[in-house]
């Protein structure tokens, strides 16, 4: 394992919900279409606040007020079902509460595998493959907070 391989990384993952509606980055791998909360890493000298707005509106075009974290997991890619494809990533997400704005064009920079933005409506959210999925339980269709802050590492 290179030094490189050690490094922990720092996303900001946004949790907007509108009209009983979730904002996802929908992607898609070799087994179908996935949804992930939109965000990511932080850049050297990058509030987490700051990188959250900046990978909202790169992925999704949706300008989004931070708010308080709401959730906080790790991701240890060695012991998870895509260890093979992760097996050196560790990435710390914290999951953060965020006001709708309002939209703001497209999405301008998608990651990798991603082919969209979508808003899914909470009472569906059992039934898509969504990462992290204690989030199908933790984000209830009335949106109300439940759960554990720290979620561990999980998928």
């Amino acid at each position: 394992m290179t030094r490189q391989d050690r490094k922990v990384r720092i996303s900001a993952k946004a949790i907007v919900i509108q009209n009983g509606r979730l904002l996802l980055m929908r992607a898609r791998d070799r087994f179908g279409n996935y949804y992930l909360l939109p965000g990511g890493g932080q850049k050297h000298g990058e509030t987490l606040h700051a990188a959250l707005v900046r990978e909202c509106l790169e992925e999704t075009g949706v300008l989004v007020a931070p708010g308080a974290p709401r959730h906080i997991r790790d991701y240890v890619g060695a012991n998870h079902e895509f260890a093979r494809e992760d097996k050196g990533f560790h990435q710390v997400e914290i999951m953060f509460d965020c006001a709708f704005v309002r939209k703001a064009g497209k999405g301008h920079a998608p990651d990798p595998g991603q082919t969209g933005a979508e808003w899914v409506s909470l009472r569906r959210l059992g039934s898509v493959r969504l990462y992290p999925s204690a989030l199908k339980i933790l984000l209830a269709p009335d949106g109300k907070k439940r759960g554990p802050v720290y979620l561990g590492d999980s998928n």
